[in-house]
């Protein structure tokens, strides 16, 4: 494969974004590929500081529209840290040879921050000068399935609650419905090696 490709996983929590993105990895190592890993929210300064107000050990504002708001900005400044930083980011590994695999992007910022369409259009704005990537993983799951698994954790973040998850799935549809990018939509109640060939068959057949 000539091209290196930036390759995002979306969908709600516990959806197996994780899964597949260690056997994707794995597939291009496999075939003497580099390939890296990169996720959001990132490993970078902003990033730990999303992951802290995630997990509620830091709050910035009780009201909850201004914390959508002022996590919407962060994550904008932790994607363009994630993409342009000359250390490991995802442009400085494709120069670097890598592929690159991310679990989550600024679609998931459209999905969970946007409730309503001046928030969409505010996200949106914000997020318009990132580029698309090569290629889009959506994982679909039901609601029922992303609540079971959520309960098996230790530990619950701010967004993970069955209100919530069943309005962000609503809007990843959405999303994915009018994205002009190359995306594809998978089942994820199926097993996963199943849909790991779905995902290769796909690769193989348009980046080779």
């Amino acid at each position: 494969m000539n091209k290196r490709l930036f390759i995002v996983f979306e969908g709600i929590d516990s959806s197996g974004k994780s899964t597949q993105a260690q056997m994707l990895k794995s597939y291009f190592l496999a075939t003497e590929e580099k390939a890296e890993i990169s996720s959001e929210p990132s490993n970078g300064i902003i990033g730990n500081m999303i992951r802290q107000a995630l997990k509620q050990r830091i709050v910035f504002n009780r009201d909850r529209n201004l914390f959508d708001e002022q996590m919407a900005y962060l994550f904008a400044a932790d994607r363009h840290d994630h993409l342009y930083n000359e250390i490991d980011g995802v442009f400085k590994l494709i120069q670097d040879n890598y592929h690159v695999i991310s679990t989550r992007y600024y679609f998931s910022s459209l999905a969970y921050n946007c409730e309503t369409v001046d928030k969409f259009n505010f996200i949106q704005q914000l997020n318009a000068r990132f580029p698309n990537p090569d290629l889009t993983i959506y994982i679909d799951i039901p609601i029922e399935i992303s609540v079971k698994r959520l309960q098996e954790r230790s530990l619950k973040e701010i967004y993970e609650t069955k209100n919530k998850l069943t309005k962000v799935r609503s809007q990843y549809q959405q999303i994915f419905s009018k994205y002009k990018g190359r995306a594809i939509a998978v089942d994820g109640t199926k097993e996963p090696e199943q849909i790991y060939q779905q995902i290769v068959e796909f690769i193989q057949a348009n980046f080779n």
